[in-house]
C-alpha cells in the first residue's frame, strides 16, 4: 500500500519524537511491503518564526493533499510568557482543527503492567484501566464569542454549541461503545450550564439508537474525582472542548507518565496523530524526550486512517517489549539503571521489529 503522510514536527521536543516515529513507521513498512510518502511542513512557533504564520496556507495544502497526519508538538516559552503576543502558536493549532474539520479527538488512557509502579496512584486503583476519551474539538469556549470590555478591566470568553455539532461527537461515541464496552458516560456540567444542558438533552434522545449501550451522565467535577479513584469502572467518555482538555490531562498521569499517551484528531477532511505531551521546550536538544506517545500515535494511524491492524499491533508489542526491558528513557528509567536517549529508544524498536 501506498501511504501519504504529512509530517508536521513542530516545535521543542517535536522534531525529536517525530524523527523517531518515523523511523519506526519505515521499519513497519518495510516489513509489511509498504512505501510512505512523507511530506513534512511547517507548523507553530517555528512556521511564526519562518512565515509569520502559525499553520501556513501551504501546510494546510499539504495535510489536504496527505492520507493522514503526523504531529509532534507547538508551542515556546517566549509566547507564554507574553500575554500580549498576537501571533501564537496554539492560533495555529486551533485554526487547523476548524479548517481541517477535526472534531473529535480521541484519547485513550491505559496502562502497562511493566509501568504500574510509575503511577501517581495506588496499583490496586489503577490495574486494568483500559479508558478513552472523545473530546469535542472544534466547538465550545475555545471558539466562541470572547473580548474584553469596560476599558479592558473585564473579559469575556463564550461557550457555544449546537445540536449538530454535539449529534456527530455523539454518534462517534456511540459507534465506539459498541465496539468495546458498551459503556458510554456522558460528561457535562447541566446542572449550571445551558450548553451542557443541550449536551444531556442530545445523548438522552439518541440513547434510542443504541439501546445496547449503557448510558451514564456524570457532572465533570464527580468525574475528575473519580478518574483518580476508580479509573477502570469507565470505559468510552464523551465530553466538550474545555472539560475534555482538562480531563485528558488528568488521566494521561495514571500510566504513569504523559510521555505514553497517543491520540488522534478524527475530522472532515483528514485525521491528525500526535502524542498528548506539549513541546518541552526545556528538553529540545538533550536526547531526553520520550518517543514513545509519538510512536504509539503513528500505530493509531496505521489502524484508523488505513486498516492495518497488524501494523498498529506490531509497534504496541515493541513498545510493551521495550517497557519490559527497560529500554527506556530518564523519565521511566529505576532509580540506579541506566536510561537511553531518544534515538537509541527508536532504534531498538526499530530493531525489534525488524
Amino acid at each position: 500500500m501506498n501511504l501519504k503522510i504529512a509530517l508536521l514536527a513542530g516545535d521543542g521536543i517535536g522534531p525529536e519524537v517525530i524523527n523517531e516515529a518515523v523511523k519506526v513507521s519505515e521499519a513497519i513498512a518495510k516489513k509489511f511491503n509498504h512505501n510512505i510518502e512523507w511530506k513534512s511542513a511547517l507548523m507553530g512557533a517555528a512556521a511564526i518564526d519562518a512565515v509569520g504564520d502559525p499553520y501556513p496556507n501551504k501546510t494546510h495544502d499539504i495535510c489536504l493533499a496527505s492520507d493522514a497526519i503526523l504531529f509532534g508538538a507547538i508551542g515556546h516559552p517566549r509566547f507564554d510568557n507574553d500575554p500580549s503576543a498576537k501571533v501564537r502558536p496554539e492560533q495555529g493549532l486551533l485554526r487547523m482543527r476548524k479548517k481541517l474539520g477535526l472534531f473529535a479527538n480521541v484519547r485513550p488512557t491505559f496502562t502497562f503492567p511493566s509501568l504500574l509502579n510509575k503511577s501517581p496512584l495506588k496499583k490496586e486503583r489503577i490495574e486494568g484501566t483500559d479508558l478513552v476519551f472523545l473530546r469535542e474539538l472544534t466547538g465550545g469556549i475555545y471558539f466562541g464569542e470572547r473580548g474584553r470590555k469596560d476599558d479592558g478591566n473585564t473579559a469575556f470568553d463564550t461557550c457555544t454549541y449546537n445540536r449538530d455539532e454535539i449529534k456527530r461527537i455523539a454518534v462517534k461515541g456511540f459507534e465506539l461503545a459498541m465496539k468495546r464496552k458498551k459503556k458510554l458516560c456522558c460528561v457535562d456540567k447541566a446542572n449550571v450550564l445551558e450548553s451542557s444542558r443541550l449536551w444531556r438533552e442530545t445523548f438522552q434522545e439518541m440513547e434510542k439508537d443504541y439501546p445496547d449501550v449503557k448510558v451514564s451522565y456524570e457532572f465533570v467535577d464527580a468525574v475528575a474525582m473519580r478518574l483518580v479513584q476508580w479509573p477502570n469502572s469507565y470505559d468510552v467518555l464523551v465530553t466538550e472542548n474545555l472539560f475534555g482538555d482538562i480531563l485528558t490531562d488528568e488521566a494521561s498521569v495514571i500510566s504513569g507518565s504523559m510521555g505514553l499517551m497517543p491520540s488522534a484528531s478524527v475530522g472532515l477532511e483528514n485525521s491528525l496523530y500526535e502524542p498528548i505531551h506539549g513541546s518541552f521546550p526545556e528538553a529540545a536538544g538533550l536526547g531526553i524526550a520520550n518517543p514513545l506517545a509519538t510512536i504509539l500515535s503513528a500505530a493509531m494511524m496505521f489502524e484508523m486512517s488505513f486498516g492495518l491492524h497488524n501494523e498498529g499491533a506490531n509497534i504496541r508489542e515493541a513498545v510493551n517489549k521495550s517497557l519490559i526491558e527497560g529500554k527506556v528513557t530518564k523519565d521511566l528509567a529505576e532509580k540506579g539503571e541506566n536510561s537511553f536517549s531518544t534515538s537509541e529508544v527508536g532504534d531498538y524498536l526499530k530493531e525489534l521489529i525488524r
